[in-house]
């Protein structure tokens, strides 16, 4: 069984990735789709604000935290091959790593940034928001699966 500060490093990514996982959760489940809902130049406005509020130091110590603490995971895992649990320590900060914090800057910022050009109440941003709720809540889910399958396979290193 892993122990000492190793132990911690895995309690902390179960910590964060599981943080993680449940905030793109709720955006999946319900805050996107009740957005959705709403006439596009209120659901872009509203969308727009929320990515505002987001990058607070709470949810960037939470999120790119979880990031940085997977590849400390990654580096130790390659150096100290732990006799056990080494490939779901592996696996786990691949999957945060790639899966919800990469997939985070290649698919949903990119969207965030194109959404945040747009003036809510224009043709334009009426013709590219339900593209927009489609794709971003798509790449979300996995995002989503991705943060929660690092937490598990935290957990699974752990017994």
């Amino acid at each position: 069984m892993i122990d000492g500060p190793y132990f911690v490093l895995t309690v902390l990514g179960v910590l964060g990735t599981g943080l993680v996982a449940g905030v793109f959760c709720g955006f999946s489940t319900f805050v996107m789709r009740g957005l959705g809902m709403l006439p596009p130049a209120q659901g872009v406005a509203a969308m727009k604000a929320i990515n505002v509020a987001a990058v607070t130091l709470p949810f960037m110590i939470v999120f790119l935290g979880s990031a940085v603490l997977c590849a400390v995971i990654a580096v130790v895992t390659f150096v100290l091959w732990p006799d056990e649990g080494t490939v779901a320590l592996l696996v786990g900060s691949a999957l945060y790593l790639f899966g919800s914090f990469g997939l985070t800057m290649v698919a949903n910022v990119p969207r965030n940034d194109a959404l945040a050009e747009l003036e809510p109440d224009t043709p334009e941003a009426a013709a590219y928001w339900p593209a927009y709720v489609r794709e971003w809540t798509l790449w979300n889910h996995v995002r989503t699966a991705a943060s929660a399958g690092a937490a598990l396979s935290y957990v699974l290193a752990l017994t």
